[in-house]
């Protein structure tokens, strides 16, 4: 109330928002800080000059956020919030250091279907983009914007083709950036997974985004994530077209079905990764010519191997 009384004096909030804060090691407090977040919200857009009370009532948000995760609580922030946050993405575009606390806030925000609807629709997307662009070798604001995109593409009702379409030179760029990076590789495969399930490429896009993500799977082959990930993605390119199956058979590093076995006895006690493989593999003997190859790799000791180990899936 203190704070709704005076959202005009910048002083006023500051206050408000460092009284919150004290609050945050106290768990009874939680709930009461949950209802908060608006007034928060609300206060940066307000004050949107002020850089001390964004970095301030960014952290509150973080910690309160944190919490709800922690608990299993997901927040469906509504549009005024989402549209407050964007605001501060868009005044405060060029600030590194306080965009990869704002983008990790993102993140967690997107967490929840309802939260990531209203980011879409609010237009978020341009504005990842360009901050990928601006702070590509960042890869904390790679790993959050890319998880923001995942959670923004995978969206049922997107009517966002064109603008999603936007990002896949980006998300591949990250991933080519942060190939040796596990945690940046493995959010920018589920970006790309997102943006193949949207249909987002186009005939020129599969052979390069399906090599791309091949070398992701080569650098990072422990990372049961980014593998099942990775294969995902390569089964939307697939089931797309042709070339993607061709470019994984016939990829200058290596046959990609050497690697799906590598990958395989790698994870051998993973069932999502076991699965996912089996849906590449599904996908690819769709076409007569990438199936005669497989068979003359032995795919089908692999399949029979794989259906012994999981007789029961």
């Amino acid at each position: 109330e203190f704070m709704q009384a005076s959202w005009d004096i910048e002083e006023v909030q500051a206050k408000g928002i460092q009284r919150l804060a004290s609050f945050v090691k106290d768990k009874s407090a939680f709930p009461y800080l949950l209802t908060c977040i608006e007034v928060i919200t609300l206060a940066m857009k307000t004050h949107i000059d002020s850089l001390d009370l964004q970095v301030e009532g960014c952290i509150l948000l973080l910690e309160i956020l944190s919490q709800a995760l922690e608990q299993g609580v997901m927040m469906a922030l509504d549009e005024s919030v989402a549209s407050c946050l964007l605001h501060t993405v868009r005044k405060h575009s060029e600030n590194e250091e306080f965009l990869s606390m704002l983008c990790t806030l993102l993140m967690m925000v997107s967490a929840s279907e309802v939260a990531a609807e209203n980011l879409r629709k609010v237009g978020i997307i341009p504005d990842l983009l360009l901050i990928l662009r601006r702070f590509l070798r960042n890869d904390k604001i790679c790993f959050s914007c890319c998880a923001v995109l995942w959670s923004l593409a995978v969206s049922e009702n997107n009517a966002d083709q064109a603008v999603l379409a936007s990002a896949l030179p980006v998300t591949s760029a990250v991933l080519q950036e942060h190939l040796q990076n596990g945690v940046v590789a493995e959010s920018a495969c589920s970006a790309l997974w997102a943006l193949a399930l949207q249909g987002c490429l186009t005939d020129s896009d599969y052979e390069p985004t399906a090599a791309l993500l091949l070398d992701a799977l080569r650098m990072n082959p422990e990372r049961a994530v980014l593998v099942k990930n990775g294969c995902l993605a390569l089964a939307s390119l697939v089931r797309l077209s042709e070339t993607a199956a061709l470019a994984i058979l016939l990829d200058s590093k290596g046959s990609g079905i050497e690697l799906i076995k590598d990958e395989y006895h790698l994870h051998l006690n993973e069932p999502g990764v076991a699965e996912a493989l089996c849906l590449l593999m599904n996908e690819m003997v769709q076409y007569d010519e990438v199936m005669l190859d497989m068979r003359s790799q032995k795919t089908e000791e692999l399949l029979c191997e794989i259906k012994l180990q999981f007789p029961f899936s």
